[in-house]
């Protein structure tokens, strides 16, 4: 296993490399159950999830036996209650000692939850042995990024080689990439913004290679290792930039694309569409630098033109 790749559906297709092995005795499963924790954002509370059907993946669970999924949800004010933790171990059918087991784990889940300001602990499978007794077998941990300011001890365990490249390089200069499967760069800022143009570039037959969202105080030196993150990747054939200018000027935006361009030494054809504050200065600014950029006039001529661009 050392030094080869582990391929899951949370891995994709590359997989993450397998640098290092732990080694447990074996267990003597009686019975597998699954429990998480997690934040349920509809109702702002953690939620704690529980099922009778461990060891497997609990999306699968969910859309073929949903009735074997329980749930409750937690009083911040109140905390988690002894009582709530008996209904879900009633639920997985646990017993007598098996039952206090249970709800002394769910507490100390609970405030390790807290503690560590998680966004989702899972603990699949929590095994009941052939004793009776209860194991956790195997869990994961997701941590709130928000959060890793007052972490440093869990930020310190950060291992770079389980993450992208360029998504770990991205937070370096507090840029927000997600790497994606297509051949479009997009450079967009703000979010909701950014969704909306690898929508557009969707609906126009093209696939997105990336979220990448610069941020609403983005700067010339941003916008330069924005473009250096997106032609890191070698299946980007075309890139789209969409700026609107509502903090930021669009003249500072442009700047940071010629210099990029410039710096990185651009070989894909790069469509800019600017709108807002100092828009036309911006693109009189990208129209006089003699490079290779298209300029268009809305969005959805730049996503079809991106498209064009990429070959389809």
């Amino acid at each position: 296993l050392l030094g080869s790749r582990l391929v899951t559906r949370q891995t994709g297709s590359e997989g993450l490399p397998i640098n290092a092995l732990l080694i447990e005795e074996p267990t003597d499963i009686g019975r597998e159950l699954y429990l998480s924790a997690l934040v349920d954002r509809a109702s702002r509370r953690v939620l704690f999830m529980a099922s009778s059907a461990g060891g497997m993946n609990i999306e699968e669970v969910a859309a073929e036996t949903p009735e074997r999924i329980h749930t409750i949800l937690v009083d911040p004010v109140a905390g988690l209650q002894s009582y709530q933790c008996r209904k879900l171990a009633f639920h997985l059918d646990l017993e007598g000692k098996q039952v206090r087991q249970f709800g002394d784990l769910m507490h100390r889940l609970y405030d390790l939850f807290l503690d560590c300001d998680a966004s989702l602990i899972e603990i699949n499978p929590l095994v009941v042995k052939s004793d009776g007794g209860l194991i956790a077998l195997d869990a994961k941990i997701n941590l709130d990024d928000n959060a890793f300011y007052r972490q440093p001890e869990l930020v310190a365990m950060r291992d770079l080689s389980q993450e992208d490249e360029r998504e770990a390089a991205a937070k370096e200069h507090d840029l927000n990439y997600i790497t994606l499967d297509g051949n479009i760069g997009c450079m967009v800022n703000g979010a909701g913004l950014a969704m909306a143009t690898m929508d557009l570039v969707q609906l126009h037959g093209g696939r997105p290679a990336n979220f990448l969202d610069v941020g609403g105080g983005t700067t010339a030196e941003r916008v330069a290792e924005a473009f250096k993150l997106i032609l890191s990747d070698d299946k980007v054939r075309a890139v789209l930039v969409n700026i609107f200018g509502g903090i930021v000027r669009c003249d500072l935006i442009a700047d940071g694309i010629i210099q990029a361009v410039k710096e990185v030494g651009v070989e894909v054809p790069v469509v800019v569409r600017l709108e807002g504050t100092n828009a036309s200065e911006g693109l009189e600014r990208l129209a006089s630098s003699g490079l290779a950029i298209t300029t268009a006039a809305d969005l959805t001529a730049a996503a079809e033109q991106v498209v064009a661009a990429a070959g389809g």
